[in-house]
């Protein structure tokens, strides 16, 4: 399994009982920890960072870990072969 990335100057927190039912969470963005975090990201030429919401293990906090998740190489299948290939005509 591997390491958690953390999102660095990112809070979530679960709404509150009085937030109405269609807000789901509450993200604050403390500026000087986030835009490094977020250069390091565009140096490294990621052109998109996927993030989970993700609630602690107590059901304490929430946090957001960055999604690392990557689509497999696809090989394209092997082309069938022609049972004509080795014909004498």
């Amino acid at each position: 399994m591997s390491e958690v990335e953390f999102v660095a100057g990112m809070l979530v927190k679960p709404p509150s009982a009085q937030t109405p039912v269609f807000v789901k969470a509450r993200i604050s963005i403390k500026v000087d920890e986030f835009v490094p975090w977020l250069k390091a990201k565009m140096a490294a030429k990621e052109e998109w960072i996927n993030l989970d919401i993700m609630e602690s293990r107590d059901g304490v906090k929430w946090y957001a870990k960055v999604n690392t998740w990557k689509p497999e190489d696809k090989k394209p299948a092997p082309k069938p072969s022609d049972p004509f290939d080795d014909a004498p005509f």
